[in-house]
């Protein structure tokens, strides 16, 4: 795959001429979207049409009407709830370590897109390496049920009864996060792959649960590939996400 593929077929969309060009249409056709693209650049292939087709609906762009219809549709942009719990969590890390970026975040608010909900829900509380062991001692003298990186043997082992757990984590350099209410916390693109390269944490989230919640918030939500595969690569496994993606969907241009 060549690198930054999706981010060149991105930058092509041409985004504001296509919203001017079918402002005045409230349904147009794959047709219509066809012959828009090859006035802007002869000769371009059905497969790249098919490509940025799907980057349209799934930022929103593009609202699907019908088969082989659409319309120009709106960003839906995924917006998590930040309970109290992880708010006063945040605060008391952020007075403790004011120079810190944490991102917060509760795996419950992987429930929406799931068939099978879990009896039991992880605190992530991401931050810089080198301070990992410093906030987990602090959790720790704090009296949360925490854990530090744990492996698969320890979860199994030592797990308490609470139905929410702390786990402490490394954050990915460049990790895409946001910011809801002065919370820091994880992005829908962060979510989908942090489920998908770790199946540890995610061990709830894994099979064919995983397909589902791809699918339900590929499906409800507007979300950023390029963000994402940005975030993967950093992970090292951009790869083998794009294959999964790709075997959950077949309107992606296969790279």
């Amino acid at each position: 795959m060549h690198k930054d593929k999706l981010a060149i077929a991105s930058d092509k969309l041409n985004i504001d001429k296509l919203k001017t060009h079918f402002k005045d249409k409230k349904v147009f056709e794959t047709a219509n979207i066809i012959a828009f693209y090859n006035q802007l650049e002869k000769g371009v292939n059905q497969t790249t049409i098919n490509w940025r087709i799907y980057s349209l609906v799934q930022t929103g762009i593009l609202k699907r009407i019908g088969r082989g219809k659409f319309g120009i549709g709106e960003e839906k942009n995924y917006i998590p709830e930040i309970s109290a719990k992880l708010k006063t969590t945040y605060k008391k890390l952020k007075k403790e370590f004011p120079y810190l970026d944490i991102c917060i975040w509760n795996t419950s608010a992987l429930n929406e897109f799931m068939v099978h909900q879990p009896g039991r829900f992880y605190i992530l509380i991401e931050m810089e390496k080198e301070a990992t062991r410093s906030v987990f001692f602090f959790l720790k003298e704090a009296k949360y049920s925490v854990f530090l990186e744990p492996t698969k043997d320890l979860l199994e082992k030592y797990l308490p009864e609470e139905k929410e757990v702390f786990i402490v984590k490394s954050l990915v350099s460049e990790a895409p996060l946001q910011n809801i209410k002065g919370i820091n916390t994880a992005s829908i693109e962060k979510m989908l792959v942090d489920i998908f390269c770790d199946d540890i944490v995610f061990s709830a989230q894994q099979g064919s649960e995983m397909r589902t919640i791809f699918k339900e918030a590929l499906s409800k939500y507007s979300i950023n590939e390029s963000r994402m595969f940005r975030y993967a690569d950093r992970r090292r496994k951009k790869e083998s996400f794009n294959k999964y993606l790709n075997s959950i969907s077949n309107l992606r241009q296969q790279t």
